[in-house]
């Protein structure tokens, strides 16, 4: 990890070439490093689990849809929330309808 310069950050994922972010703000910036971490950290397990058997690429498509599925499943239970509250203020919404 490199250190921030001005508004731009350096990211490097995989021991592959770094790459320039530009930041909004600070917080940004720490979000960023988290999932530049937890994009390591993946590539990392599965690096380990799977070098010699699958290329590099293969390795990295494994990782990018391990996101991938996380962003889905979360959308989902977001989805599922959403939902529920709705129906929920709906339901508090007869309640106080008939008070």
């Amino acid at each position: 990890m490199a250190a921030i310069g001005n508004d731009r950050i350096w990211i490097q994922i995989a021991g592959l070439n770094q790459f320039e972010l530009k930041l909004k703000d600070k917080a940004e910036e720490k979000a960023y490093r988290k999932a530049e971490k937890m994009l390591n950290e993946a590539w990392s397990k599965y690096a380990a689990g799977f070098k010699g058997k699958r290329s590099n690429e293969e390795i990295m498509a494994m990782v990018a849809f391990k996101f991938a599925w996380l962003a889905v499943e979360t959308n989902a239970k977001s989805d599922a929330v959403a939902n529920f509250l709705k129906e929920f203020e709906r339901q508090l919404d007869e309640i106080v309808v008939k008070i």
